[in-house]
């Protein structure tokens, strides 16, 4: 379509002219006494035509030829700049190639040519960046090959030059770096004052949030990892199945760290719901409840949540729960001992629920039936633990009834289990 327009163009040019020009009888009269010159009015407008021409390209050409020292130190400012950003390059792919004393010396010679750049007065418009991003490259081959002198004077030198404007996502990332490094030198308190450095949007990124998470975990400051991993969760940096297992080990810890009743009960008290609802957790806390001479009933109250989902759990998490439920039955209150019945009536056949039913009998006096259900569960149980005190149990039954070949035989079996 343009081409179309340009030839319209420039037939409506050649028609204007042919129309002025073929019939043009006007004449142009020169006097240079004692001489006339007669000249076509085409010919003279020809002639201007061409003078303009002529003197547009002799002044193009001059302009040029002043223009070329000037062009000179631009080809050659250009060339430096092509050999900063060449030597980046090169600094990167040795680096990522495991080639650890290259990147380095190309790093230095980046920062050699960015250096000779400015002084001829030719900086480069992001010359803060590329500076920083140089020292951090050099920074990284000098903490592979464990220089830690020469790491450290490249990082305060990247750090000194990322201050300006076009630097500070490179200061941020190098601060990062920092933090991963104190981790690698086993400095988690380290890593944690390079992280206090961020701006507080940069410090909520997956990337900080990570290297918090190991610094806390390094350092052991359960509660500061376990706020950072439930940031990283929601954050969906983890998968649901490793965030949920992250959380569920640091919420552990975190219970762990409880040295008496009322430290256990703030940390559990501090934990999300959802947390709380876990089974793990829930036993785990009861079980050290129980360690720390907690109340039994607060324990039964912590395991409600775990007990309601106990037909969903897997076989060794439910022996855990009956073992947790175990250790209190002493004061077992009837709305408990009703839950161990309809559950053991809802699956007569799982001898986990038979064990902790005949338990409950026992702790209640209930011998006959005690006898009854001990019995069967000890045909069927397999964790060694429940066996033998399935095994104890009716040992000390027939004692109680006056048996003492199906005693000693009982306490044969418990000690085999």
């Amino acid at each position: 379509m343009r081409a179309a327009l340009w030839l319209l163009a420039l037939f409506a040019v050649a028609v204007a002219i042919a129309l002025f020009a073929g019939n043009n009888q006007g004449t142009v009269t020169v006097f240079w006494p004692p001489y006339r010159l007669d000249l076509s009015l085409n010919l003279v407008l020809l002639l201007l035509f061409l003078a303009f021409a002529f003197l547009h390209a002799a002044l193009g050409a001059l302009a040029a030829l002043f223009d070329l020292p000037r062009q000179a130190l631009r080809w050659r400012a250009q060339q430096k700049e092509r050999a900063v950003h060449a030597a980046l390059l090169d600094s990167i792919s040795h680096l990522l190639a495991g080639r650890f004393i290259r990147a380095r010396k190309a790093a230095e010679l980046s920062l050699a040519q960015e250096r000779s750049l400015s002084a001829a007065e030719h900086p480069l418009a992001n010359a803060g960046q590329v500076r920083t991003i140089a020292h951090l490259l050099a920074a990284e081959s000098a903490q592979a090959l464990q220089d830690r002198a020469a790491r450290e004077e490249h990082l305060q030198q990247a750090l000194v030059q990322a201050p300006s404007r076009d630097a500070q996502e490179t200061r941020e990332g190098a601060l990062m770096r920092a933090a991963r490094w104190a981790l690698q030198d086993r400095d988690p308190e380290g890593a944690r004052s390079w992280l206090q450095g961020l701006p507080q949007g940069a410090a909520r990124r997956t990337l900080a949030l990570r290297i918090r998470l190991k610094a806390a975990r390094l350092s052991r400051h359960t509660d500061e990892a376990l706020e950072t991993a439930r940031l990283l969760a929601k954050h969906r940096a983890f998968s649901p199945d490793a965030a949920h297992s992250i959380v569920r080990g640091l919420a552990a810890d975190l219970l762990n760290e409880a040295h008496d009743v009322a430290q256990l009960q703030r940390a559990w008290e501090s934990l999300e719901p959802g947390e709380r609802d876990m089974p793990e957790l829930a036993i785990h806390a009861a079980q050290r409840l129980a360690a720390l001479g907690g109340d039994a009933q607060l324990a039964r109250e912590w395991l409600l949540p775990a007990w309601e989902r106990q037909s969903q759990l897997d076989e060794a998490l439910k022996v855990r729960l009956v073992h947790a439920l175990e250790e209190g039955l002493d004061t077992i209150d009837a709305a408990w001992l009703a839950r161990i019945e309809a559950a053991h009536r809802d699956n007569p056949r799982d001898t986990t629920l038979q064990y902790l039913a005949a338990v409950a009998c026992v702790k209640r006096q209930l011998w006959g039936k005690a006898q009854q259900l001990m019995s069967v569960a000890a045909a069927g149980l397999h964790d060694p633990v429940l066996l033998r005190n399935a095994w104890r149990v009716l040992a000390l039954l027939a004692q109680e009834r006056g048996d003492t070949a199906a005693a000693e035989q009982a306490w044969r079996r418990a000690a085999s289990a």
